[in-house]
Parts: C-alpha cells; sequence; structure tokens
C-alpha cells in the first residue's frame, strides 16, 4: 500500500489539474465568516429552489456574484500564494461582485426592458466589470483553457469586419457588446441557469453523500464485491465510477477523490502505473454518461433541447452500459495476460456485513425513483439529501449531527464555486454564437464539406466536440458543442436527440483524448505515470465510446428508442461486440490471440455493434469461431495456470 507521504505527494502531483492547488485554508474570523458564506450559499439556493422562488435573472445574478465572492475568497490567484489569507486586492475583487450582482437584482425590471436593445452607462459598467471577474474566476478554478476560448470568441465581436468569408459580421460597439453579453441573452442564459439549479443542488446531493459515508460505502461495497477477483482492484475502480461518478460534475474530481484509493490497489496486485492510472481515467471519466445524473449534463441537455429529462436519461442507459461492459471485459483480461490477482479475501469485509448496511444506498434509490416518478428534478435532488441525512441516523458511527450537517452545506458551496466560474464563462462563448451567428454559419460549412453525408458530417461533429472538450469540463464543452455543432447535424436530418447526445459523448471523453487529457493527466500524476503512455491506454479502454455514437443515427434503439425484442436484441449483439472489441485491443481471447486474428476479431465486434442483423450474424460467426480456435489452441482459461507476481497470494 502507499504510504502517507507517498499520498500526499501524489495529491501534490495532481493538483495542477483540479486546481486543488489554488484553494485556500483561511484561519480565524476569515475563516468563519467564509465558512457560513458557504453554508448560507447552499441554503439559500435550496429555498429559492423548493420554497421561495425568485425572479429568475436576478438568480443567476445573485449567485454568479455569490459564487465570485466564494472564489475570490477561497481560490487564491497562484498555487502556494497567499493561501492562509486574502489579499487587499482580492477582496477588492469580493466587493466587485457583489456590486455587480446588486447593480442587476436592484435594476432587473429595467434590464429586462432594455436587454439587447438599449444600454445605460451602469449597465455597460456592470457588463465589462463581471465579465472580467467571471474570465478570472474561471482561469483560478479551472485553468487558463476555457478563459482563452472565451477571451477569443469576446475579441470575434470586435474584429468581424476585417475577417474574411463566414466568419465575417459586421461588428458590435464595446458598450452594446457588454450590456449584451451580462444579461439572459449570455452570462445569465442557460448554462447559468443550470449551474444555479441542478447543479448546485446535485453537488450538495454528493456533498451530503460524503458527509453520510455513502459515498464510502459505495466504494467498500465495490471492494467487498470483486475486489478477491482477478485485477479485482481494477475492477473495483469500474464499479465506483458508475455508482458515484454520475454525481460529480467533473471527471477530473472523480479521479483525484476516488484515484488516491484505487490507484494504489491497482499497484498493490501488479498493475503497472500507466495502466492503472488510465483504468481510473476512463472509469471516471464514464461516470459523465451514467444516468441518472450523468455529472448534470442530462439537465442541461433537457434545457437545450426542450426534450423530457426522463428520456433523455434512458436514452444513456446502453451506451453507459456498454461503456463499463468494455471496461470491465479490458481488466479482466489484462489481468490474465499478465497473471494479475486479487487481494486476500481475509482483507476484505464479508459482504454479508456490507449487505447490512445497505440502507446507504438509499438516497441513490430514493433519487432514482423520485426521478423516474415524474417528480421534479429539485424534489427528487431534495429528497435525494433528506435520505442520505436519514440513512446516516441509522448507523451510529456515522450519524449526520449539526456540525456535520453544516459541513456538508459548507464543502457543497466550495465544490459548486467552480462551475459557477465555468458555466458563466461558457455562457460567453454562448453568446457570442448567438449575436455573431457564427453557430450557423459553422454548420453551414459542416453540411458544404460533408455534402449532406450523415457520416462524414457526424465525422466532423465528433473531431470539432473533442477539440473543443480539450482543456475544458464536460458542462462546458457540451454547452459550447451545442451551439455550434448541433444545429448542422439536425439541419441534415438527424433526430435530436441523437445529434445532442453523440456531441455530448465526445465532449466527455475528450477527458481522456490527447493531446489535452486532463482526467488521464490527473491520474498519471497520481500514479506517476508518464502521461502520454496513460492517455493512449485510456484511449484503448474508451474505445467502445468512439464508435458506439456512430450506431446512434443507424438505430435509435442504441437510444432504447423502439419496440422492446429490438432494444434486447441491439443490447445482445452490441455487448458481445464491446466485448469482443475489447479481446481484440487486449489481443486476447482464451489465449493471445496473432495480429492477423486481432484485425478479423476487430471487423467481427464492429460488425456485432452496428444495429443490422446481416452483420450481426457475420459478426458473430467471426466471434464464435475465433473463440473455438482460440479454445482448441489454449483451452478453456490459461490465465488460471499463470503465477501470480511475485510476493503476491
Amino acid at each position: 500500500m502507499a504510504t502517507a507521504q507517498q499520498e500526499s505527494v501524489d495529491l501534490a502531483a495532481a493538483d495542477k489539474f483540479e486546481f486543488t492547488g489554488f484553494k485556500r485554508d483561511l484561519p480565524g474570523l476569515p475563516g468563519h465568516l467564509f465558512y457560513w458564506l458557504c453554508v448560507s450559499f447552499t441554503v439559500f439556493h435550496l429555498l429559492v429552489l423548493n420554497a421561495f422562488p425568485i425572479d429568475s435573472i436576478m438568480f443567476r445574478a445573485i449567485h454568479v456574484g455569490w459564487g465570485g465572492v466564494i472564489c475570490f475568497g477561497l481560490y487564491a490567484a497562484k498555487a502556494g500564494r497567499s493561501l492562509d489569507r486574502i489579499p487587499l486586492l482580492d477582496w477588492l475583487f469580493i466587493l466587485l461582485s457583489i456590486a455587480c450582482a446588486g447593480y442587476v437584482s436592484f435594476n432587473i425590471d429595467e434590464l429586462q426592458f432594455r436587454a439587447g436593445a438599449l444600454y445605460e452607462p451602469g449597465d455597460v459598467a456592470a457588463g465589462f466589470v463581471g465579465t472580467l471577474l467571471i474570465l478570472e474566476m474561471t482561469r483560478r478554478t479551472a485553468g487558463l483553457a476555457l478563459p482563452i476560448i472565451a477571451s477569443v470568441f469576446i475579441l470575434y465581436c470586435f474584429v468581424g469586419p476585417w475577417l474574411p468569408g463566414m466568419l465575417y459580421h459586421k461588428g458590435y460597439s464595446l458598450p452594446f457588446f457588454f450590456s449584451y453579453i451580462y444579461s439572459d441573452q449570455g452570462i445569465f442564459g442557460v448554462t447559468t441557469q443550470v449551474s444555479s439549479s441542478y447543479i448546485v443542488l446535485f453537488i450538495t446531493f454528493g456533498a451530503f453523500l460524503t458527509a453520510s459515508k455513502a459515498g464510502d460505502y459505495m466504494n467498500d461495497l465495490a471492494v467487498s464485491l470483486v475486489g478477491w477477483a482477478r485485477g479485482g482492484p481494477a475492477k473495483v475502480a469500474v464499479l465506483s465510477g458508475v455508482l458515484f461518478g454520475t454525481i460529480s460534475g467533473s471527471a477530473v474530481g472523480n479521479v483525484v477523490a476516488s484515484g488516491m484509493i484505487t490507484i494504489p490497489m491497482m499497484r498493490r496486485v501488479g498493475y503497472d502505473r500507466s495502466t492503472a492510472g488510465a483504468i481510473e481515467a476512463t472509469s471516471s471519466t464514464g461516470g459523465q454518461i451514467t444516468p441518472p445524473v450523468m455529472g448534470a449534463g442530462a439537465f442541461l441537455m433537457a434545457e437545450i433541447t426542450g426534450i423530457a429529462y426522463t428520456e433523455i436519461a434512458l436514452a444513456a442507459v446502453i451506451p453507459c452500459l456498454l461503456f463499463y461492459i468494455a471496461c470491465y471485459v479490458h481488466c479482466d483480461l489484462h489481468a490474465v495476460k499478465h497473471g494479475l490477482r486479487g487481494l486476500p479475501r481475509s482483507e476484505l469485509t464479508p459482504i454479508t456485513t456490507m449487505l447490512r448496511k445497505l440502507y446507504l444506498l438509499a438516497p441513490i434509490v430514493v433519487l432514482i425513483w423520485a426521478l423516474m416518478a415524474g417528480y421534479s428534478e429539485f424534489r427528487a435532488g431534495t429528497l435525494g439529501l433528506v435520505s442520505a441525512l436519514v440513512a446516516s441516523w441509522i448507523s451510529r458511527e456515522h450519524r449526520m449531527g449539526p456540525r456535520a450537517t453544516l459541513g456538508a452545506l459548507a464543502l457543497a458551496a466550495r465544490e459548486t464555486a467552480q462551475l459557477v466560474a465555468i458555466c458563466a464563462c461558457a455562457g460567453i462563448i454562448v453568446g457570442v454564437i448567438a449575436l455573431t451567428g457564427v453557430g450557423g454559419r459553422f454548420s453551414h460549412l459542416i453540411l458544404s464539406i460533408a455534402g449532406q453525408n450523415q457520416v462524414l458530417a457526424m465525422f466532423f461533429a465528433m473531431l470539432i466536440s473533442l477539440v473543443l472538450g480539450m482543456g475544458m469540463p464536460t458542462t462546458a464543452a457540451y454547452a459550447v458543442a451545442a451551439s455550434v455543432v448541433a444545429p448542422g447535424l439536425i439541419r441534415i436530418g438527424i433526430e435530436p436527440l441523437v445529434a445532442h447526445m453523440f456531441i455530448f459523448y465526445y465532449a466527455v471523453i475528450s477527458s481522456i483524448t490527447p493531446p489535452v487529457a486532463l482526467a488521464s493527466f490527473a491520474a498519471a500524476a497520481i500514479a506517476q505515470a508518464d502521461q502520454w503512455r496513460t492517455s493512449m491506454i485510456a484511449v484503448k479502454l474508451g474505445l467502445a465510446t468512439f464508435i458506439v455514437p456512430f450506431m446512434f443515427f443507424i438505430s435509435p434503439a442504441l437510444l432504447a428508442q423502439g419496440d422492446l425484442i429490438t432494444i434486447l436484441h441491439v443490447v445482445a449483439t452490441a455487448s458481445a461486440g464491446v466485448f469482443f472489441l475489447a479481446c481484440s485491443t487486449e489481443g486476447w481471447l482464451n489465449g493471445p490471440l496473432n495480429w492477423p486474428l486481432r484485425v478479423v476479431l476487430f471487423a467481427g465486434a464492429i460488425m456485432l455493434i452496428v444495429p443490422e442483423t446481416i452483420t450481426d450474424f457475420a459478426g458473430l460467426a467471426i466471434g464464435i469461431g475465433i473463440w473455438a480456435l482460440q479454445r482448441a489452441r489454449h483451452g478453456s482459461d490459461p490465465g488460471a495456470s499463470i503465477p501470480s507476481p511475485a510476493g503476491l497470494r
């Protein structure tokens, strides 16, 4: 097992990817002040969402302004700089955040009347200062990538008259632009609407799961269920990604939170550093496509498309299932190839003991039941919070008293602050796209290049979504891609649900895609592995997710659209397809596969994933034929005779 000193070094190495190195730990009076500001922030949102609604634009302005206060108070301008005090400049930024939110709140009626048409000097001043504050908030909490992209879009508004071709537009004045962008047309638009409602609520839910130890229980349950199996710790990482990864809005956050436990366990049983990091990165990234929450992506998609949340969550089930089947099979095959065993059963908590604490899963069960029963997302999330609190009271050792409850509320606000900045910054980009019309022209460009060829158009959409997602959190990457790419796909006849799910999946897996693979880099830092090797292994593990979205438009059954028989048929054949795909890329099926057989098996796997009867029969014939050949050559389980690594039992 890794020592405490090693783990602290690993966490410090991962800081630069999750920007935890920017977080302040304030002592004394400032610490108490911001603790209660965080508690009040979360309580305010819960009250507004559930009991005392206020004007939506005012709510979003307060959300961004209050988030700014927390960001500038609890995140330093540079890592390692002034982490125990707040410099004078940051106090100024805090006051300006309050002033901008106050200006919008006290002038809400006039601002809504003037939005997009007229402006006053105060509108311009608040917009200019507020926009700069949001760029700085985002830089501190999420790095430079998103602020740079937003700044390029801002610049584009003013240099349009001098640009050629599709990039040309008439240009806008500074006063008009900043009064426009600091409104519900930009910063306070759909992305901030999602962060001020769904994201706050479900990050609070995640904080209550952590405080009630339900999150720890999910990890312990996964260890108890599969930790003993060959390559067990890797399979634990896969299961924990399914159980808890959906709640978080950050793949990198998932890596840092769970990787500190799973990566040392994988190293202990013999996984090399890069593979251990890649498995954790891929599993954590998959949490973003896992229903019911999908890292808040399901709610953002529902807001953008107008499609019912339940339909989106249901549509994500089969692709998510295929993703984790592929991850699990890869882990198992790697363990077979290298003779890796699981953890000794004597070190695992007996499953009967874990089952006695099954009530700790009640919050997840209640959340899913409430969402499927038709309750609003706000009510479902709140019921989940209450369930986590009640579940903790059943267990004496994990009971949440007043202090733990307040701590969870404060933690939720601190974790939400990053996404407040990210969503507000994404709102700048979305607002510029709407203002200049570049999104429509970009869609036209896609159509021109693809020539009404849907497959070619989707290929370009995949590349754009991957590039937009590099270095950006999932929520922001999807919001931008939805504005730029989705209209073009819909225009050539692709269904809105298919188009948006397609770009959402590629926005998500950009976290493990080189050259900027933040989840892979964070996992590599924890594992002390080579970043590029870790990223390439993660791509191999997630290969099915690069392929499956292209099948969405061939057969909606992959999105649970259609009759039950067709859906079950597609699930069965696609599952077999991702199994054989994993065997091909790992080079193992009842024994080592030579390259010609790997290539043939890869083709057969693709045939099975394609939802067509003819290709299914052909792919199944290839897969079964190679399986039988390998069984005749190597026996049923050659991995059973491979000795475990030295020193492991």
